[in-house]
C-alpha cells in the first residue's frame, strides 16, 4: 500500500506528540548548560540575553570544553582513513588507492561551500548537551559538492526499525513562500505558486520526510525515499528515491524502550548545576554584605538615611557626650565565606568530572618501564572508550560512511574501473585518529618492544627461536597503529625484491673476496716457489 501526504502527516503528527514530553528535560538542561539553545518550549527574540538567569557560568563552560574537545581530539589533520574489511590481504596498490580517495574526501568535506565544520561544531555542542544531534548530508544545490547542515532537535523526530536502528526520520520546515518556489520551482502548490507579492516572506509549514521505500511505494528501487511536504495545503512537492538515509543522528546512551538518547554528562551535573547556581548566590549576597554591611541605627539621632560614598558625610543630632558606637551597629562582619567556597569547589570538581574533563589528557609515560607504559595506557584506554567510542563509530562513521556514498555516486574518485582491482566489491570502512587510536598504537609499540626483548634474550639461549617471530609483520603493525601513511611503506612485494637483491649482492661480493682470497693464496704460493728455488 502506498503512503500519501496525508498519512505522512499523520505519522510525523504521532512522532512529534510521543516526543513532546522530553522537551521540558532538553529545556532544563539547555537553561544550565547551553541557553544559546533554550528554546525547546519557548519563543526567544534576537535580543534576548541568553543567560541573564544563571549566577555562575561555570556549567555552560563545562559543556563549552567538552563540546569543543570532541572536533579538537576527533578531528584533527587527517583524522580518517579507509580500509576494507579484508585490509591484511590488500595489496600495496590497493592501499594506496585508498590513500588517495581519503585525501579527495577530506578536501570535498572540508571544502568552504560545504560548512562541515559549521555544521560539526553546531552538532558536538548539542551531543554534548543533549547526547545526540541531527545533521543533514546531502549534495548542494549544484551538484557539484556536498553540503552539512545541524538542525535544532525541537524539530526533528525519528523512530526505530525492528533492528533498532533508526530508518524514520521527519523534520519540521518553515520555509517562505520565496524559498519554496526557488527550490521546488512548479511542484509547489497552486496557492504557493499563485501567492501575492507582499506574500513572498510568509512562512509555510512544511516537512522533510526520509523513510524505507518499501513503507512508501513500490516504485523505488532505492532503500530509502525522501519526501518533501507542504503541510499547509497537504501537497508533496517532492519525491527522491535516496540510498541513504541522508540525516546523521549519532546518539550518546541510549535506553531500551526509547528511541531518543541522553548525554550521560549533563544528565548527571544536572543537580549540581542547580546547587551551584543557589550556592554562588548565596555567596554572593554574602560577600556584598562582607564589604558593604547593612547598618542599623537610631531614627531619632540620624535625620536623613546613610551617605556611604567616597568623602559623603551624614548630619546626626546627637548629644556631645554621646558615643557614636552606641547608636549605629553593622552587621556580617562574621561572614562564613571560606566555608561557602569550600562548597563551591566540591561542586565544581563533580561537575567537571560528570564532563569528563579529568579524562581527557593522555597520561603521561615519560621515565616509565615499557610495562608501566603499557599500564597507563590501558588505564586511559578503559576510561576515554566511554567518550570516544560512540562518537567515532555512530558520528564520525556516518559523517564519513554518507560522504563517501554521495562522493562515489557522483564520480568524484573516477571510473570504477580505474578502481584497483583488489578493491573491487569490497566494504569500505573507516577508522579514525583519536587520542585512542594513538593509545592503541603505543600499546602496539610497547608490544613490539617487548617481543624484541624476549626475543633477544631467547635468541642468546637458542638462535633457532628468531624463527618463531615474524619480526617483519610485527614491524608492518605496528607501522599502522600508529597511522604511518601507505606510501612511506614500501610494498611488501618491492622490499622481497629489495632483499632479494641485497641477497644477491652480499653473495656476489662474498664470490669476489672468495676468488680474491683464492688468487692471494696462489701469489703467496708462487712467492714461496721461487723462494725455495732461489735457496736450492
Amino acid at each position: 500500500m502506498e503512503a500519501n501526504a496525508q498519512q505522512l502527516i499523520r505519522q510525523g503528527d504521532y512522532l512529534f506528540g510521543k516526543k513532546s514530553p522530553i522537551l521540558s528535560l532538553w529545556q532544563e538542561i539547555a537553561e544550565q548548560f547551553y541557553p544559546e539553545r533554550a528554546d525547546f518550549t519557548v519563543c526567544r527574540s534576537l535580543g534576548d540575553e541568553f543567560a541573564d538567569h544563571l549566577m555562575t557560568s561555570y556549567p555552560v563552560m563545562a559543556r563549552r570544553d567538552l563540546g569543543n574537545s570532541f572536533s579538537s581530539m576527533l578531528r584533527r589533520d587527517n583524522w580518517f582513513s579507509l580500509k576494507t574489511s579484508y585490509d591484511d590481504n590488500l595489496d600495496h596498490d590497493g592501499r594506496m588507492w585508498l590513500d588517495w580517495a581519503r585525501d579527495v574526501q577530506r578536501r570535498a568535506m572540508y571544502d568552504k561551500r560545504s560548512q562541515f565544520v559549521r555544521a560539526t561544531k553546531e552538532g558536538d555542542h548539542d551531543y554534548a548537551a543533549f547526547g545526540q544531534c541531527a545533521i543533514s548530508v546531502e549534495m548542494n544545490k549544484n551538484a557539484d559538492g556536498l553540503l552539512y547542515r545541524c538542525w535544532h532537535l525541537r524539530d526533528m523526530a525519528w523512530q526505530e526499525g525492528s533492528e533498532g536502528t533508526i530508518d524514520t526520520v521527519h523534520r519540521r520546515w518553515k520555509p517562505t513562500v520565496r524559498d519554496l518556489k526557488q527550490i521546488f520551482g512548479s511542484k509547489v502548490h497552486d496557492k504557493i505558486s499563485g501567492a501575492q507579492d507582499s506574500e513572498q516572506y510568509r512562512q509555510v509549514e512544511c516537512r522533510h520526510v526520509v523513510l524505507p521505500a518499501d513503507e512508501y511505494s513500490s516504485k523505488y528501487k532505492t532503500p530509502f525515499v525522501s519526501v518533501f511536504i507542504d503541510v499547509e495545503n497537504q501537497h508533496v512537492m517532492e519525491e527522491t528515491g535516496v540510498f541513504n538515509r541522508m540525516y546523521v543522528i549519532p546518539r550518546w546512551q541510549t535506553v531500551s524502550g526509547s528511541q531518543y538518547a541522553y548525554s550521560p554528562a549533563t544528565i548527571v551535573a544536572l543537580p549540581d548545576a542547580r546547587l551551584i547556581q543557589s550556592i554562588t548566590r548565596v555567596l554572593l549576597e554574602a560577600g556584598e554584605k562582607a564589604v558593604d554591611p547593612p547598618l542599623v541605627a537610631s531614627r531619632e539621632v540620624f535625620r536623613d538615611d546613610f551617605n556611604l560614598m567616597a568623602g559623603g558625610i551624614t548630619w546626626a543630632d546627637i548629644e556631645m557626650d554621646t558615643d557614636i558606637r552606641n547608636v549605629i551597629s553593622s552587621f556580617g562582619q562574621n561572614s562564613n565565606l571560606p566555608a561557602g567556597i569550600n562548597i563551591r569547589d566540591d561542586v565544581r570538581v563533580m561537575i567537571s568530572q560528570a564532563f569528563y574533563l579529568d579524562k581527557l589528557t593522555l597520561p603521561s609515560v615519560r621515565e616509565m618501564t615499557a610495562y608501566e607504559t603499557a599500564q597507563r595506557v590501558q588505564e586511559y584506554i578503559r576510561q576515554a572508550l566511554p567518550i570516544f567510542q560512540p562518537i567515532e563509530y555512530d558520528y564520525n562513521g556516518d559523517l564519513c560512511e554518507m560522504s563517501f556514498d554521495l562522493l562515489l555516486r557522483g564520480g568524484a574518485f573516477g571510473s570504477a574501473m580505474d578502481m584497483p582491482e583488489a578493491l573491487r566489491g569490497k566494504d569500505v570502512q573507516f577508522t579514525f585518529d583519536s587520542p585512542l587510536q594513538a593509545a592503541i598504537g603505543q600499546e602496539k609499540q610497547g608490544l613490539l618492544q617487548n617481543t624484541a626483548q624476549m626475543l633477544g634474550i631467547a635468541a642468546q639461549i637458542d638462535p633457532n627461536t628468531t624463527a618463531d617471530v615474524d619480526i617483519r609483520v610485527a614491524f608492518r603493525d605496528a607501522m599502522d597503529g600508529f597511522g604511518v601513511p601507505t606510501k612511506w611503506m614500501r610494498s611488501v612485494e618491492d622490499a622481497d625484491q629489495i632483499i632479494q637483491q641485497n641477497a644477491e649482492q652480499q653473495q656476489a661480493q662474498q664470490a669476489v673476496q672468495q676468488v680474491q682470497q683464492g688468487a692471494d693464496v696462489m701469489q703467496n704460493i708462487a712467492a714461496a716457489s721461487q723462494a725455495a728455488e732461489a735457496i736450492g
